[in-house]
């Protein structure tokens, strides 16, 4: 595990059950909400099939996609954030994974749900997560992915009442979605909302669709 991937599952152990309680009815306004309603309509027009959150920290939006009618489980950097999630939703499937080398089968998702859990990768390093996900999905499956928008680095030191050792990374939309589109997903319906306060910055929503293969290393964007 790298030092930044180490830094970062430490931080967000620390601050699970905190980041828990204080975001526990946090699912966005109605413009998240409806791309999280599209991004379900059209799993299930795929034929359903099983969904993951990737990053999905304490598990609540795992829990609305459920309720969406997913059959939807949950992926996470950090053992706590995992715990909590567990004893939260006991029902739904929890486990502990990096979103580089996730532990699932070729082609064997309907959907995955990428919600803020980029912010702290450096954009040069999205490439390698996008052919993971381009890998897990099967042909036609669908992603969303939700990050925030603007062209720099933020050090985070202290979040949600505890001491943490992460960056924030946000990110051009348009950057973005070239590089899915270079790993094999493309777009199909773009969101970005102005900030809705406490955000600072404004969000973006990109949907993309499994339907060819990863373009060479050597491509210019």
């Amino acid at each position: 595990m790298t030092t930044r991937l180490h830094a970062t599952r430490t931080s967000y152990d620390t601050v699970a059950a905190s980041y828990a309680e204080l975001l526990k009815d946090e699912l966005g306004g109605p413009l998240d909400l409806a791309m999280l309603a599209a991004f379900a309509e059209r799993v299930r027009a795929g034929g359903g099939g099983a969904v993951a959150d990737l990053g999905c920290g304490p598990g609540r939006v795992t829990v609305h996609l459920e309720k969406l009618g997913l059959d939807a489980f949950g992926i996470d950097l950090s053992p706590g954030m995992v715990a909590v999630a567990r004893g939260e939703y006991p029902h739904l499937r929890f486990s502990v994974g990096t979103m580089t080398d996730l532990d699932l089968a070729d082609g064997s998702l309907a959907g995955a749900l990428v919600r803020y859990s980029t912010v702290h990768t450096p954009i040069d390093e999205l490439p390698l997560m996008f052919a993971e996900f381009h890998r897990v999905l099967a042909p036609g499956g669908h992603l969303l992915i939700a990050f925030k928008v603007g062209d720099e680095q933020v050090r985070l030191e202290h979040a949600y009442g505890h001491d943490v050792d992460l960056d924030v990374h946000r990110f051009p939309p348009e950057r973005v979605a070239g590089l899915l589109r270079n790993a094999g997903l493309s777009e199909v319906a773009r969101l970005v909302r102005e900030a809705e306060a406490p955000e600072k910055t404004p969000q973006a929503f990109i949907l993309a669709r499994r339907t060819g293969d990863p373009l060479s290393a050597a491509t210019v964007l």
